[in-house]
């Protein structure tokens, strides 16, 4: 008889092992975003609206940075089942490469383009302003975050996560001393508002690149990355990461412009929609980061088995980790639905936002269910097992092809209300669980990615 969970005792050790460092990293990287958030909430609703509005290019900035580092663990874990750590440095060599030539691009379209880039997601000329005060600093963090988030996916991919978690702890509590200092004017200092917010998340990564690279130049052991020169190319390395870069980058980046795009739909709709939608997502964000940290150690845990060639743990594992998404969305869902009234409460928001961010929030649940299984399958066991196929095939399909459309439709044809217009955003979170579950369960995924 086929059991639904694995009675694998390691499984679930190297499981919650690394799904705990994971969460816990992405929760507390996250709530560096979310100190500013929060605290430019109590302060005023243009700053806080103004520094959402920027956080529509950080949403792209991380997108396509996953793409540079999930490939970079989706090869490295395959050759750390066998423990070579050789074509690991290799291939985080041309990671680093790539990062370093997006950074440039990135910083170089802000530094000339602000004004161009922030109207593509709101109209409002004081939230316009803000936004530029706000992205004036914040774009010297884009290249920070980049360097920073591929070196901690090099270490993910041999099981290292426990020092993303400090890093991540020791940033968040750096951002937010600097930020109630500064933003409301603290201690002496003078009151900067949005501007100070900028300053205490610019410090933060700064102080998370240099603390990963410590790390690895002086504490780490499996790896040893800059022993040798990383940088040192080799062909048959550059093909097999290029081939799986180039389709990560193309899923990522289509459905990355996605988002902003629809906070642009929002955003065009009134003031209040977009202050709402703020709020709103940003609560949504901290339970789609522990569904992306499931993510996250499942592809560690799949690829890991792949290259093992064990099959038959494989599908113990594949079954196990479903059950174990479900479960989890199930609970976030409901824990969601009773947190949401006194968590609005933090904000400042006239009654109209706070009753469009309450109504957004109660469909969130809902959608958060899907999202809680369908992503995790997508992006960690199946990316995790080498196929990267899938994932661009799907969003582009359901993002470009029905969710775009129906959103467009909603606002600006059928003028629906704010809410109607959210959940055509959000659909696909839930119509994307069929395939993916068709797919997971048919195991054509399976890719092996190293060389001999």
């Amino acid at each position: 008889m086929t059991r639904l969970l694995t009675r694998d005792k390691s499984f679930y050790r190297t499981l919650g092992r690394l799904m705990l460092a994971i969460v816990l990293q992405n929760v507390v990287a996250y709530s560096v975003n979310m100190a500013d958030n929060l605290m430019l909430g109590t302060y005023s609703q243009i700053a806080l609206s103004g520094a959402a509005t920027v956080n529509q290019i950080q949403f792209l900035v991380q997108q396509m940075t996953l793409a540079i580092g999930d490939s970079l663990v989706a090869i490295s874990t395959q050759y750390w089942a066998t423990r070579r750590t050789e074509p690991i440095c290799r291939l985080t060599g041309l990671a680093l490469g790539a990062a370093g030539i997006f950074s440039v691009l990135v910083f170089a379209a802000v530094s000339l383009l602000p004004h161009g880039i922030l109207s593509l997601f709101t109209t409002d000329a004081e939230i316009l302003a803000s936004g530029a005060v706000y992205l004036d600093l914040i774009r010297y963090t884009y290249p920070l975050f980049i360097l920073s988030t591929v070196l901690m996916s090099c270490l993910r991919s041999v099981e290292t996560v426990g020092v993303s978690f400090a890093i991540s702890v020791v940033s968040l509590v750096v951002n937010c001393a600097i930020n109630y200092t500064l933003i409301f004017g603290r201690f002496g200092f003078p009151e900067m508002g949005i501007r100070g917010a900028a300053v205490g998340t610019l410090v933060a990564r700064a102080l998370e690149l240099l603390i990963v690279l410590a790390y690895i130049l002086f504490r780490d052991r499996k790896l040893r990355l800059f022993a040798s020169n990383p940088f040192r190319g080799c062909l048959k390395y550059r093909m097999d990461y290029w081939k799986l870069l180039w389709r990560s980058l193309v899923s990522y980046t289509l459905w990355a412009l996605a988002t902003p795009i629809q906070a642009g739909i929002l955003g065009r709709l009134s003031a209040d929609a977009i202050a709402a939608n703020s709020v709103s997502t940003t609560l949504f964000q901290y339970l789609k980061v522990v569904t992306r940290g499931e993510a996250s150690a499942s592809a560690v845990l799949i690829g890991r088995t792949v290259g093992e060639n064990n099959f038959g743990k494989l599908r113990e594992y594949c079954r196990t980790l479903q059950a174990l998404y479900l479960g989890a969305g199930l609970l976030l869902s409901v824990a969601l639905f009773f947190i949401r009234v006194p968590l609005l409460s933090l904000y400042v928001l006239n009654d109209s936002a706070r009753e469009m961010a309450n109504q957004i929030l109660i469909l969130l649940c809902f959608v958060f269910a899907g999202m809680a299984y369908q992503m995790p399958c997508a992006s960690g066991i199946v990316r995790g097992g080498g196929d990267v196929n899938y994932t661009l095939y799907l969003n582009v399909i359901s993002t470009w092809g029905i969710v775009m459309p129906l959103s467009f439709a909603a606002a600006f044809r059928w003028q629906l209300p704010v809410v109607a217009v959210v959940f055509f955003l959000n659909c696909d979170q839930i119509f994307k669980c069929l395939p993916t579950a068709i797919r997971v369960n048919r195991y054509k995924w399976v890719r092996h990615l190293t060389r001999d």
